[in-house]
């Protein structure tokens, strides 16, 4: 939906007046006892309001223009997206995906390979940089299973 008064923010969510707020929706999805069949119809219809005058918003569009298959334009909109919706109060379904989507944004801003990984100490790890297997002495293991009995 294209918003005529959202100023400040690229996009936010909005619900429909009869359905349940973003507080209602998480103290229900808490609840022990809930009864699942009224969850769909009860639950708020969210709406993605756009603000078409947002530079984000704009560039957004321009790049859609350019390529519609660019992953970090859907990306892109799909940070926003889920941005918005927990800006206004409602619950991610999976908040995994979203942080891998963020830590996905910001390699791109920095210009690091997708492909390298970073290991504890700040090296970037090879696949010869395995960490030892912990039952490597099987003859202590034995021993000390012996013990035990």
């Amino acid at each position: 939906v294209i918003s005529q008064r959202l100023v400040p923010s690229p996009c936010c969510i909005v619900t429909s007046q009869y359905g349940w707020t973003a507080n209602m929706e998480r103290i229900m999805k808490a609840q022990a006892l809930r009864d699942t069949s009224t969850m769909g119809y009860m639950a708020a219809k969210k709406h993605l309001e756009l603000n078409p005058e947002h530079p984000i918003i704009d560039t957004l569009r321009l790049k859609v223009e350019k390529d519609k298959n660019d992953k970090s334009v859907k990306d892109l909109a799909l940070l926003l997206f889920e941005t918005s919706l927990m800006a206004s109060g409602f619950t991610l379904d999976d908040p995994q995906t979203h942080a891998n989507r963020i830590h996905r944004m910001i390699k791109l801003g920095l210009g690091i390979d997708d492909d390298s990984e970073v290991t504890a100490n700040g090296d970037e790890a090879g696949p010869d940089d395995m960490p030892p297997l912990e039952g490597e002495d099987d003859e202590d293991d034995a021993s000390r299973m012996e013990e035990v009995d």
